[in-house]
């Protein structure tokens, strides 16, 4: 992003008023991702009370209230028009709904040309009841990820996800609490602040995967400033928008008192296609290992020798680490980094973790 596009925006700021006039204000490309919560539009009818009469602290506001769905549609019309304009071309924007609206956002999205990549269900672990018993209990939120476009090379950290959920791919279905606790903030009264408060964990997770380091985040319904205190402990950018002025104090309370991690600790696990690319030989020009050295599978099965021209043999064959795996295992391709092992203190370590140390000490010189 250029130097004069950054200093137009906002940045690192909660600003107060309409959304969709405020975004009109900032410049086109200038965002890298969305996270947008906006009105459900819950079409309530009337008091929810508890079997013990009690009111449930619902959503009753002024600003969840729409004449109609047409009115609803055009609405998110317009402010999603906005974010599809300020993104840039490989940005990404998220949004999070309930049945109420989450479908007719989908649709709009795909009308405005954004390219859906997952729709998200976040199943809470401890939902509201069904108080009446004449549903099924409404225990998630879908979130709808989507790029600006089907030509988007856009951001996912992959290995950042799977390393979160212990090693194991992550999947589009998030098991989390809804945000309780200290975490959730109340008025003099003693009652909750905002109505919808996201969980901070929610939030973690949508931008580990979706950001990098000083990318630009936006939330045009900011709220009490989940999304802003989260981009700011991982150090990415944020711009808020929020028009209700006691959601916009609270927001800009939550961002002062929040501290930023130091840059070594949120740099995120690279994915395997963005390691550079490492030949063996090299590993054996820089003395990572001997000509000579001994490799063999997990199992101790095979075997074959490292040559000084980093090819490998095994028996009468000759060739790559990668060539010579397939050839062993009778495979038509073989990962060579990771089948072979040499061993080192009595155990077996993969080719991999040598990479591993090489690109380290390269990028330290």
């Amino acid at each position: 992003m250029s130097g004069a596009v950054m200093l137009d925006l906002p940045l690192d700021q909660v600003v107060k008023g309409e959304c969709i006039q405020v975004m009109k204000n900032l410049p086109s490309a200038s965002i890298d991702c969305v996270f947008a919560d906006p009105p459900y539009n819950l079409q309530l009818q009337g008091e929810l009370r508890r079997p013990d009469d009690t009111l449930v602290d619902g959503v009753t506001e002024e600003w969840d209230k729409f004449q109609s769905f047409a009115a609803y549609d055009q609405f998110c019309r317009n402010w999603l028009k906005e974010c599809h304009r300020l993104l840039r071309k490989d940005g990404t924007i998220w949004v999070i709904g309930s049945y109420h609206n989450i479908f007719r956002i989908g649709t709009i999205l795909q009308d405005l040309g954004f390219w859906i990549l997952n729709d998200i269900i976040w199943r809470k672990s401890n939902p509201m009841p069904n108080f009446k018993g004449r549903r099924f209990t409404n225990a998630h939120e879908t979130l709808i990820w989507a790029a600006k476009g089907a030509d988007s090379k856009y951001r996912f950290n992959y290995q950042a996800m799977k390393t979160l959920n212990d090693d194991i791919q992550m999947r589009s279905d998030w098991f989390l609490p809804l945000c309780t606790g200290n975490e959730r903030l109340r008025n003099d009264h003693g009652l909750k602040l905002h109505p919808t408060q996201k969980p901070e964990s929610l939030l973690y997770r949508v931008l580990l995967s979706s950001t990098n380091i000083d990318d630009v985040v936006l939330d045009p319904f900011a709220g009490t400033g989940t999304t802003l205190a989260v981009a700011k402990r991982l150090q990415r950018r944020f711009i808020g928008i929020e028009r209700h002025p006691d959601y916009l104090k609270a927001a800009k309370a939550r961002v002062e008192t929040e501290t930023p991690l130091p840059v070594k600790d949120i740099k995120i696990s690279p994915a395997k296609r963005e390691i550079p690319r490492v030949p063996f030989g090299n590993l054996i020009e820089q003395g990572f290992i001997q000509p000579g050295t001994v490799l063999m599978d997990r199992q101790r099965r095979v075997f074959a020798t490292v040559t000084s021209d980093s090819t490998i043999v095994s028996g009468n064959q000759r060739g790559s680490i990668h060539k010579i795996g397939a050839v062993v295992t009778n495979a038509p391709s073989c990962n060579g980094w990771t089948f072979w092992h040499f061993e080192k203190d009595g155990a077996l370590h993969a080719l991999d973790v040598l990479r591993t140390e090489y690109n380290q000490t390269m990028g330290q010189k």
